[in-house]
């Protein structure tokens, strides 16, 4: 007998509904599972079978046939089993098929019957709703992501017998209902710039990128405060809206990181080690999955130690910083992520780190210094907008009683700016200056005529690059921005050479 069910994957972000088609007739006994399954899919035909008996059904032998279409998209979920046990279930006859029609079903089995969860879950039934399904069957701790989507009713499963007497009407199942949260009187973040002691030029530094988006370069002795300030950049940034909230929630759920919790509600914050390979940084695999530039969506990546990272690692984030995606093509998918981040990234001036410092003698020859300064590439470094310098922390400051400004009124000038792009650049749906190209800064951004002769003499004696030119009147522009000024004016030009070009003696 044929009977079909329904089930999901992931590609990429994004979800995909596999058709699992189930034929049982007579003949050698046996179970075949086609479609491009990978070896967690092949296996399940052991759950599957297993997950029946210990139910308490008993199949005959016959030959079984398992088609998962479409047959050109290799399956690597073990969500699968869910919709592969339905699916002999009605082939059998052991449940109807009307009953499962309009139902997409994703969980993988244990031996026992038990219903576990998978990654991918958010993904799925978005593409679920889209594609006309009524109801979805996931397990129960996959069921409050399930929950995120509207119009589709979720229904949270312990086992597998719980499911069929479920379809067969001898048992009540009601749909899962997401948990009520608790009300809360602001974002409270345990980093604040109030913390921060001195460092008034990084600070002023981080409040322009984070008005307008822009990447930051800061160069600094040890111990200077480099990681402390970029950990901080979180909590002046504006809260995700509710679109930008489930991209980045999809992005965790594939990656399997959502550990049961729903909607993520706070900007990603991700800070890999400098050993960490091309691959983790951008994504892979044989069918590719998201990386850290990925995982950044929407927030912070915080390259520590920038020098310390292999250059062929750095030189894969071209890609990301200026397209804001990122494309891996491999044997069975070409998939592009989204990577719309801003970059903080932070350095020693040179391999024992005190060179230019007042007071600790750099032992370094001039050699290592070029060589160590040399894995960072110009092309890596002329797409980062703000380059600054991050001195050591003088003793009056740090001895200081006098509370430095908080989060909370940074980030109140940081929405204040933000606002202004939004509404300049609404119509080109861009919500930051740093995601202007050429043709916008032309037609969007209004120079005095003070401010153009400056830029104009900056580019001759710096030699600047275009992309420079671009970067450098996009700063300016967001500190017009801060400072509520229509045109941008010779000050804010001023302001934007001096943070594009300040760690240039060091780097």
């Amino acid at each position: 007998m044929f009977a079909r069910t329904f089930g999901a994957a992931t590609l990429g972000v994004d979800g995909v509904i596999i058709t699992t088609e189930v034929d049982a007739s007579s003949g050698l006994p046996g179970m075949d599972i086609v479609g491009l399954p990978d070896a967690a899919v092949k296996e399940s035909k052991e759950r599957v079978r297993t997950a029946i008996r210990n139910t308490g059904i008993k199949l005959r032998q016959e030959r079984v046939t398992i088609n998962l279409a479409p047959a050109d998209l290799k399956k690597d979920s073990s969500g699968l089993d869910l919709p592969i046990a339905v699916g002999l279930l009605t082939a059998y006859g052991t449940v109807t098929q009307d009953s499962v029609e309009k139902s997409l079903f994703t969980a993988e089995l244990s031996l026992e019957g038990k219903c576990r969860g998978v990654k991918g879950i958010l993904p799925m039934a978005v593409k679920a709703r889209e594609a006309g399904f009524e109801n979805i069957f996931v397990a129960e701790e996959n069921a409050e992501e399930a929950l995120l989507v509207e119009g589709l009713t979720v229904y949270a499963l312990r086992d597998l017998g719980q499911l069929v007497r479920y379809l067969n009407g001898q048992e009540a199942l009601e749909p899962a209902q997401p948990r009520q949260e608790e009300a809360t009187a602001g974002r409270i973040f345990a980093d604040d710039f109030a913390d921060v002691q001195g460092q008034y030029q990084a600070k002023r530094a981080l409040e322009i990128a984070a008005a307008g988006g822009h990447n930051v370069l800061m160069v600094g002795v040890p111990g200077a405060g480099k990681t402390m300030l970029a950990r901080r950049m979180s909590s002046i940034l504006p809260e995700m809206t509710r679109e930008e909230a489930l991209e980045v929630t999809k992005i965790y759920s594939i990656a399997g990181l959502l550990s049961g919790r729903g909607l993520v509600k706070e900007r990603p914050f991700r800070s890999p080690h400098h050993t960490s390979s091309m691959t983790a940084l951008i994504g892979g695999g044989s069918v590719p999955k998201p990386g850290e530039v990925t995982l950044a969506h929407h927030g912070v990546l915080f390259l520590d130690e920038l020098p310390e990272f292999s250059k062929k690692t750095l030189e894969v984030l071209r890609e990301p910083i200026e397209d804001r995606q990122i494309t891996i093509s491999r044997v069975h998918a070409s998939l592009t992520f989204p990577s719309s981040f801003i970059l903080i990234t932070a350095a020693n001036p040179c391999p024992c780190g005190w060179a230019g410092d007042r007071e600790k003698e750099c032992k370094c020859t001039l050699a290592e210094i070029k060589r160590y300064n040399q894995k960072i590439s110009g092309p890596l470094l002329d797409r980062i907008d703000i380059h600054i310098r991050v001195p050591r922390v003088k003793y009056e400051e740090l001895s200081s009683k006098k509370r430095a400004e908080s989060s909370s009124e940074i980030r109140k000038r940081v929405l204040a700016a933000r606002k202004i792009q939004l509404q300049r650049l609404e119509e080109y749906h861009l919500f930051c200056n740093a995601q202007m190209n050429h043709a916008l800064l032309q037609k969007l951004c209004n120079l005095e005529p003070k401010a153009q002769k400056l830029l104009e003499q900056a580019f001759k004696s710096l030699n600047l690059s275009a992309r420079s030119y671009d970067r450098i009147v996009k700063v300016a522009r967001t500190i017009a921005d801060l400072a509520g000024a229509e045109n941008i004016e010779a000050g804010h030009i001023a302001e934007a050479i001096q943070l594009r070009n300040d760690s240039e003696s060091d780097l």
